[in-house]
């Protein structure tokens, strides 16, 4: 059974667009074309792209997602230690995300923490003079 595009975005609920956009990317490629050019799925399409978006949901990359698909693809000629390795890279790539975020978040705390929120003109404003790098106990 073929799908058209607009069938296969609908049963993973995304938009055609986006089925577009992997293809571009080369992570999906239609089955078939119709003379008039119109793209044709199959199941086993289907089944790439769930895979695709459960990868996307996960946080992997598009470059990712097409190392995994490789994987994928051609499991005979692959080792685990292939998809751990790039599993445990991004879950490296997470933890340093998450303690960059922390920082941010402790950086605004201090900002917050040093501005009265009053109704007062931002002329002397705690959050802007610590932006601006002068100093008011606020460091950055």
């Amino acid at each position: 059974m073929m799908l058209k595009i607009g069938e296969l975005a609908k049963r993973h609920a995304i938009k055609a667009d986006t089925l577009r956009f992997y293809e571009k990317n080369g992570l999906l490629r239609a089955s078939q074309r119709s003379e008039s050019g119109y793209r044709s799925y199959t199941e086993s399409d289907s089944e790439k792209l769930a895979f695709i978006i459960r990868a996307k949901r996960v946080g992997f990359s598009l470059q990712e997602i097409a190392d995994l698909l490789e994987i994928q693809v051609d499991r005979q000629n692959h080792h685990c230690s292939e998809t751990k390795a790039i599993v445990d890279s991004k879950k490296k790539d997470v933890e340093e995300r998450i303690q960059e975020l922390t920082r941010f978040k402790h950086s605004l705390e201090l900002l917050g923490d040093s501005c009265c929120g009053g109704e007062e003109p931002a002329t002397h404003c705690s959050i802007l003079e610590a932006l601006n790098g002068v100093d008011k106990g606020v460091t950055l």
